[in-house]
């Protein structure tokens, strides 16, 4: 069993990685019916790129964010727990930018404005 961790944005993403039979449980609950379903591809992506489609039995643990964050932080966990599977796989993935830590973060709102960057229309009179 392979555990890895991914993150994105504010989620965080614990992954448990096993040869199986293709069965992905999200927080005790299966993919279909924690994610909707536009975001399996996403998820599933390393997977296809390797060429193990249902070979591994995955369990998450994912909390903080959206779903579109939590989506992107088990994938970067499932790129790193293939690598670790195999080193093989870590060119094939890291040529498709899998590896890469999206650090992008919301910036906060500042104090005497109206949101992050955008400010008060000043007026002379």
């Amino acid at each position: 069993m392979i555990h890895t961790i991914g993150r994105r944005k504010r989620s965080l993403a614990r992954i448990y990685l096993k040869m199986g039979n293709g069965l992905i449980i999200i927080n005790s609950i299966k993919l279909s019916q924690f994610f909707p379903k536009y975001l399996h591809p996403k998820i599933l992506y390393p997977i296809e790129i390797v060429n193990k489609i249902g070979e591994f039995d995955i369990n998450a643990k994912v909390f903080g964010g959206g779903f579109n964050g939590q989506s992107e932080a088990i994938r970067l966990a499932i790129s790193r727990a293939l690598c670790l599977f195999d080193i093989k796989n870590r060119k094939k993935l890291k040529s498709k930018g899998l590896l890469t830590r999206d650090s992008r973060e919301v910036e906060r709102k500042k104090f005497g404005q109206k949101k992050a960057r955008k400010k008060y229309q000043f007026s002379k009179r």
